[in-house]
């Protein structure tokens, strides 16, 4: 990843608060994340999409906005590029006719259903490269093999980093396609624990680690 959002292991953005445990700090915050799931429903992008969308903020919005408002920013700009609104729509603050999507709008008595049935992302694919206790070294660079500035679940901290295979999940879409509209090209996906100090070096704690879960191609032999 290149954009700003990859910040795993950044110097100057502070320490985590482990006592903030609030899901909603704030009555707007319900409404955007009610708001980002209704949307969604309209079938007019998929979850990858929408990360990506937030992750396409600028770089000064990124760094300015709070959790909810990269959140609605990200959903701005994808209804916008889906001709679901238009600009003069959102500057007026209010929509100019029915919209040909209305019949796919989720009602409150569906939204219970809707949630609870979810959306599985396990799919078939070809049988995994790799196993349980095997190391592998993570793709250099973290980015898109596919798209020029694409959206990637491979952190930039993980870059180049060997570790050990502890699960495989089975087959899952793979993101880097889905977002762009490549198709699910689904992949076999692990998860792959690595000593800390193999990712941020000897400012890291020894004997710390993470686990992180990676896409078959963002992995090699190590």
């Amino acid at each position: 990843m290149s954009r700003i959002h990859d910040m795993g292991g950044r110097f100057g953005t502070g320490a985590i608060d482990p006592e903030d445990n609030a899901t909603f700090a704030k009555e707007w915050h319900e409404r955007a994340l009610a708001l980002n799931l209704a949307c969604g429903a309209l079938g007019q992008w998929n979850i990858d999409a929408s990360r990506h969308a937030r992750e396409c903020l600028s770089s000064a919005d990124y760094a300015g906005f709070s959790y909810y408002e990269k959140w609605l920013g990200g959903l701005t700009d994808s209804l916008v590029a889906k001709g679901v609104v238009t600009i003069a729509e959102l500057d007026a603050g209010r929509g100019n006719g029915t919209s040909p999507l209305s019949e796919k709008a989720l009602r409150a008595d569906k939204v219970a259903a809707t949630l609870a049935a979810g959306s599985p992302y396990t799919r078939e694919a070809a049988a995994p490269r790799f196993a349980v206790g095997d190391k592998v070294r993570a793709r250099r660079p973290a980015r898109n093999a596919t798209v020029v500035g694409g959206h990637t679940r491979l952190p930039a901290y993980a870059a180049g980093a060997v570790g050990e295979v502890v699960l495989s999940h089975g087959a899952h879409v793979f993101p880097d396609s889905n977002a762009h509209g490549l198709g699910e090209a689904p992949e076999p996906l692990y998860a792959v624990r690595f000593e800390a100090r193999e990712l941020w070096g000897s400012e890291a704690e020894a004997g710390d680690e993470m686990v992180l879960d990676m896409w078959q191609s963002y992995l090699e032999p190590a």
